[in-house]
């Protein structure tokens, strides 16, 4: 998540037409989930039918190409059998059962679900520090199921949500009614609050201090504080541990100065006790020497991930730690052409672009991951595109959010390819993404766990 300030450019641009369409599909949302709970309170002791005819779980997928992730091989044509919310088979043909449902899809692309390994469900445009201030938890908790089901309509199966800004474990909430089949939305990890020290970057440090407002992120000032914080987000049913190592951040003489917040012993001792909860640690990191401390204490993802000096690059290869560019949050907040740029948008993104290249170079792993939330859900997907402007093969892009992505979000041989025995979440588009990784902008096809939740009409990008 980019610095708070940044956003209150974004609010005036928020219509009143806009307005009054969150309250609608807010009102939307409320009906859904007051209909989604009756239902859960339907008397259990009504038996079913025994001569009703049974929902046949067999589905088979048909279309003109099918990607290879791990290789890059295009089959065609490609097709799916899927069982249940499995996958049984895959190849140019494969059997299909006595009443399975056919699924002609024509001139598309099957591959694996999308993952987007940095979102803010909890987040929307507009002016973040009030919105985290004005709107009640239980609102920020409707919109954030707004949010799940448009990055899952856009493609995006499997999520990391990095913090939620202010409302706890709420997000604790939104996984658990996607997983019981209440809403719609990609699966889920989430990490409640992130954590934070006293005056860190997500504190509200450009408010009164008479008033008081609190931190966006759950504090914690030394190991000890956060090893507490940790247990105190498992035991409210986070999956992973979002830190704030670095900020806030500025340009000086054409390179970024960034202050660390935790050393890389304090980090060492959030990633054990993390480790030992079965939970992984990631962390917020622009630049030097955070990155290298958080690279030292062995987190899971460096997230952001602007600076990177050559011996952060090399404990990352060694020890495989993706980094995660976001580069879609730092075009948001780019300002104009020629209008003025007082923050010095446009020189850190120029300077996160040379960076980058650096970063391929080395060959150090990446993840794939947007920020979503201060821009748009469901537009995300520009992700791809612009880590092929900067210098990526289309193919290793796929690669770094499929393959390292399920790794990330602990899927791994469960999500990210399309082979028999992994969860059956499936995009279809038009075009081949291997020639134009534009083509991921525009999904008309989403399958999660084998159950249809989009078909549109297709269209090329």
């Amino acid at each position: 998540m980019m610095p708070r300030e940044l956003a209150l450019k974004r609010s005036a641009r928020l219509s009143a037409a806009t307005r009054i369409s969150a309250v609608t599909r807010i009102g939307a949302s409320l009906a859904f989930i007051t209909i989604a709970f009756a239902a859960t309170q339907a008397p259990a002791d009504v038996a079913a039918d025994p001569a009703a005819p049974q929902e046949n779980p067999a589905t088979v997928l048909h279309a003109a190409r099918l990607l290879d992730v791990a290789t890059g091989r295009i089959v065609s044509p490609g097709e799916l059998l899927i069982e249940g919310e499995r996958i049984a088979a895959v190849g140019s043909s494969v059997s299909r059962p006595a009443g399975a449902t056919v699924i002609e899809l024509g001139d598309v692309t099957l591959l694996p679900g999308l993952i987007d390994a940095h979102v803010h469900l909890f987040l929307h445009p507009g002016n973040e520090s009030l919105q985290t201030v004005q709107e009640s938890v239980p609102q920020r908790t409707i919109l954030a199921t707004l949010a799940a089901r448009d990055d899952l309509l856009a493609g995006f199966t499997a999520e990391r949500d990095m913090g939620t800004e202010g409302a706890g474990p709420a997000d604790t909430a939104v996984r658990n009614a996607i997983d019981q089949g209440l809403i719609e939305g990609p699966r889920l990890r989430i990490s409640g609050n992130a954590i934070d020290l006293l005056g860190g970057h997500e504190d509200a440090n450009d408010y009164n201090p008479d008033q008081h407002i609190l931190s966006n992120a759950t504090y914690a000032n030394d190991a000890g504080e956060l090893v507490v914080a940790i247990r105190q987000q498992h035991k409210d049913g986070a999956d992973f541990v979002k830190i704030y190592e670095t900020g806030r951040d500025r340009m000086q003489g054409g390179r970024l100065e960034t202050p660390f917040q935790y050393t890389a012993a304090q980090l060492k001792a959030a990633v054990d006790e993390a480790n030992r909860l079965g939970e992984s640690v990631a962390v917020h990191a622009m630049g030097e020497p955070g990155t290298l401390y958080a690279a030292q204490a062995g987190v899971a993802s460096i997230d952001h991930a602007t600076q990177l000096s050559d011996e952060t690059m090399a404990i990352m290869k060694q020890k495989r730690i993706p980094a995660v560019p976001t580069f879609t949050i730092f075009e948001y907040f780019l300002p104009p052409p020629g209008a003025p740029d007082p923050r010095g948008e446009r020189q850190r993104y120029d300077y996160k672009i040379k960076e980058f290249k650096r970063q391929i170079a080395a060959g150090i792993p990446f993840a794939l991951g947007t920020d979503v939330g201060p821009f748009p859900h469901g537009t995300q997907a520009r992700e791809f595109e612009l880590m092929v402007a900067f210098g990526m093969k289309p193919l290793a892009v796929l690669q770094a959010d499929l393959l390292n992505g399920s790794k990330l979000l602990g899927w791994e041989g469960q999500i990210g390819e399309l082979k028999p025995g992994y969860y059956a979440d499936v995009i279809a588009v038009s075009g081949n993404p291997l020639d134009d990784i534009r083509a991921l902008q525009h999904v008309a096809f989403v399958m999660k766990g084998g159950v249809v939740v989009k078909r549109a009409a297709l269209g090329g990008p």
